[in-house]
């Protein structure tokens, strides 16, 4: 069983939202475990206050190392040697290959930040890795440990059921999704491509990938010079009057 451990202020956010669907279910089978540790439990303050104003002054407030660090050494020995994960927009982006990265960890401890920062002292202290979502700012990191929470259950073996679940998905072979459909077989005047209703798997499956690949020339082009392209892949797409070498 994967664990994951977060260190935050608001562990209501963490477990109210990760108690539904797919990773509620994934929970209550065993397949993972999510356990949301208060930090404002280890403050020393008897208001308990986890932050003061930053040396040097400036706006805002910054988090105090010390009630993080013992919020983290409560969680040992079960999560002892785990990555410990800092969200913060300074990090690596997340793709999915860091969520298969992630994925081989057998616990993994996120450390979720708020006001102006955490006193940097702990985060060199505790923190293996800094991870971001992207070139953007949020009020706090719950919102990203839990988006990567999500995405790297999908890859423990048990939590979809099926293994194809998330192998034809996208991003696990370096394209985008083929176009999905579900009955009826018309709708607002279009109708299901006749390939897919074909029950000839071989065909369904060349459309997918010709899809595929279309799909991620057009929206996602620099994906395409990445992924892993077969010479049939190649050839269809020069057919379509694309070449890699126009994605960049």
């Amino acid at each position: 069983m994967k664990q994951f451990f977060v260190l935050t202020l608001f562990p209501e956010m963490i477990e109210q939202t990760l108690s539904h669907s797919i990773m509620g279910r994934a929970q209550k089978e065993g397949h993972i475990s999510v356990e949301a540790v208060n930090i404002r439990d280890f403050t020393q303050n008897k208001h308990k206050h986890v932050d003061d104003y930053p040396y040097g002054g400036g706006a805002g407030l910054v988090m105090q190392g010390q009630p993080i660090y013992d919020a983290y050494q409560s969680l040992l020995p079960k999560a002892e040697h785990a990555r410990v994960v800092f969200m913060t927009p300074q990090g690596r982006p997340f793709t999915q290959r860091v969520a298969e990265e992630l994925a081989q960890e057998e616990n993994l401890v996120f450390l979720c930040g708020h006001y102006e920062g955490i006193d940097e002292r702990v985060i060199e202290e505790i923190v293996t890795d800094e991870i971001s979502l992207g070139d953007f700012v949020l009020t706090g990191g719950e919102l990203a440990a839990i988006t990567i929470i999500d995405a790297v259950s999908r890859l423990v073996p048990g939590v979809l059921g099926k293994e194809e679940s998330f192998e034809d998905e996208s991003f696990s072979e370096g394209l985008l999704e083929y176009p999905q459909y579900t009955r009826p077989p018309v709708f607002m005047g279009r109708e299901v491509p006749e390939v897919l209703l074909s029950g000839h798997h071989g065909n369904v499956a060349k459309w997918r990938r010709e899809q595929a690949l279309i799909r991620t020339a057009k929206k996602r082009p620099d994906l395409l010079k990445k992924a892993v392209l077969t010479k049939q892949d190649i050839a269809f797409l020069q057919k379509q009057g694309i070449t890699i070498e126009e994605t960049e």
